[in-house]
């Protein structure tokens, strides 16, 4: 099970201009093999008159489905590269779609390859990328006597707070990564002299952050 993974949390759009060849990238996060084959077949009917909508996604963490397609490319020159800079950014659950009107000049295979990539990379820099990690949601009750020093080892060593709610004790909401789990809980212990309680939430999830926490559950061993 993997413990992270890069993964599109909105989606994009990026184009190019190849020789007078537009190069239309729609970046999209798919959850299933049905997913991303239901968005290829909404954009081909969008584009339909494009002389090309080719793709490749990746679907799954653990051991992710793969597909590519070049729609009528000579072989290797659409899908693959596409592809290529999907797995170079290590990204998961991801569709690329690259549409081409054919602009009347000729690109050849290597300007093909490049055309492709560069529209995918446009795509990309316009979509939020993420990276979520698989870990515990927490609950830390501690008291006020406390709560400076802990919000400075949080600080320090980047824990993810999510809330913090000040009531007659200081309740506070972290994900912990599980490659940290047994660290982060050694040290509340240390810094408050065994005193604060901590609670695990629910099963796993993996968890990101993009302004607000998003969170996905996971059921998975400890």
């Amino acid at each position: 099970m993997k413990e992270q993974f890069r993964q599109v949390y909105k989606a994009g759009e990026g184009e190019i201009i190849e020789k007078k060849s537009r190069f239309i990238a729609h970046v999209l996060p798919v959850s299933s093999e049905e997913e991303a084959f239901s968005y290829i077949e909404q954009y081909k009917k969008q584009y339909w008159d494009a002389r090309h909508n080719c793709y490749a996604f990746r679907v799954g963490y653990d051991q992710p489905v793969i597909r590519f397609s070049d729609d009528g490319e000579p072989s290797g020159t659409a899908g693959k590269p596409i592809l290529e800079v999907i797995t170079g950014q290590e990204l998961f659950n991801v569709l690329i779609i690259v549409t081409r009107y054919f602009g009347g000049v000729l690109l050849g295979t290597g300007g093909l390859v490049r055309a492709y990539t560069e529209a995918s990379k446009a795509g990309l820099d316009n979509s939020i990328v993420v990276m979520k990690k698989l870990g515990k949601e927490l609950l830390l009750t501690t008291n006020y006597t406390d709560i400076g020093r802990l919000q400075y080892y949080f600080a320090q060593e980047q824990v993810d707070v999510a809330d913090t709610v000040y009531e007659d004790v200081v309740k506070v909401t972290l994900y912990v990564p599980h490659s940290a789990l047994h660290a982060t809980k050694k040290h509340i212990s240390e810094l408050t002299s065994g005193q604060a309680r901590l609670e695990e939430l629910g099963e796993c999830y993996y968890f990101a952050y993009d302004g607000e926490y998003i969170v996905t559950k996971k059921t998975c061993q400890t």
